[in-house]
């Protein structure tokens, strides 16, 4: 009897400790996730109507934050909330690909059509090539006092390695199919036929770039005055020239025009590996479920 009893006693206390630890573990791992999805800046978003934040940061291009494959989720995400009542692209960026841009930019329109709800852009410190392309996809144009905004046109960059490549006698042999195959290539001379090809390709560029400003702009530019030239503006003269509709900021304008709170729909920077990445998983899908 003695021994029943005790065999009794020690299932009673494996079952206490497996449950004791089961919920440490729990609430531990619960702590984790808290921590780590702030860190990562995701929040709960709250139960009242709000005004989603996108942000472009930095060079805009593939493999960036500010990439199509990192803001296209996220404006997904933020579009079909139903307590966003707008949304805010909250712009810092000196530009850089203008196919990414583009593909954000398509994106915006047709969730634009699909929901009904504006969509205004604020220009932090910079505003600037691509990134303007960007902004002019929303239905306002906001700017700070010093923002730096503009820089509409279009440029390819590349070097010329060759004369120090000779200086050290090193050849390049290269083999094309075409007289154009081969005109980037830092370490041959390019030749007079290859750099009007390259400048044709800039001028094309530029002026889809400036067509589709116009288009977007319309009556707001001022009548005469030469956009293209590449060159950026302070806030105030970008207001003058029509390049932005006004002067504020993110947190004055949405306090007194939309009288509602912000929320952060990121992107956010996350940790690359398989553990990071798994938790991040598991993040997004426990706010899924409380939101």
């Amino acid at each position: 009897m003695d021994l029943l009893n005790e065999r009794k006693s020690e299932r009673r206390w494996k079952w206490v400790k497996r449950f004791t630890f089961s919920t440490i573990g729990a609430l531990l791992f619960a702590v984790y996730l808290a921590f780590y999805a702030s860190s990562l800046g995701y929040r709960l978003i709250p139960n009242a109507e709000i005004v989603g934040v996108v942000n472009v940061s930095g060079s805009i291009g593939s493999g960036q934050l500010a990439s199509a494959e990192e803001l296209v989720p996220v404006l997904e995400k933020a579009f079909n909330s139903p307590k966003v009542k707008a949304i805010a692209l909250n712009i810092d960026s000196p530009g850089g690909q203008p196919f990414e841009s583009e593909r954000v930019g398509q994106t915006i329109d047709r969730l634009k059509s699909e929901t009904g709800k504006p969509v205004y852009a604020f220009i932090g410190n910079t505003g600037a090539s691509a990134a303007y392309l960007l902004a002019l996809h929303a239905d306002k144009i906001i700017a700070g006092r010093y923002s730096l905004v503009g820089s509409i046109g279009a440029v390819i960059t590349g070097w010329d390695l060759h004369k120090l490549a000779e200086k050290f006698d090193v050849t390049q042999r290269v083999y094309a199919s075409g007289v154009h195959k081969n005109m980037l290539n830092p370490f041959v001379a390019m030749s007079k036929e290859s750099e009007t090809k390259a400048q044709e390709m800039v001028n094309q560029m530029a002026v889809v770039f400036a067509d589709e400003f116009k288009s977007k702009r319309g009556t707001k530019l001022k009548e005469g005055f030469d956009y293209t030239t590449g060159e950026i503006w302070g806030g105030e003269e970008a207001l003058a020239i029509g390049l932005i509709d006004e002067i504020g900021t993110i947190e004055g304008v949405v306090s007194n025009e939309w009288h509602a709170k912000i929320h952060d729909f990121g992107p956010t920077n996350q940790a690359k590996g398989f553990l990071p990445q798994l938790g991040t998983r598991v993040v997004e899908k426990v706010l899924a479920l409380a939101e």
